[in-house]
């Protein structure tokens, strides 16, 4: 939990407000990735890549 506490630190603290929606998409991506690994939707999800 700490490593979310210092990224949105470094965030705050350099006004570096506009890199949250970039993390937060590789994040919904890679948590989808992970999620769908073995299951019978991974085809469909490669095609996004």
């Amino acid at each position: 939990m700490s490593f979310f506490v210092e990224i949105w630190t470094f965030l705050r603290a350099r006004k570096k407000f506009w890199l949250l929606p970039i993390i937060l998409t590789m994040v919904f991506f890679g948590g989808l990735v992970v999620l769908s690994q073995g299951s019978a939707v991974a085809p469909f999800i490669y095609t996004i890549f």
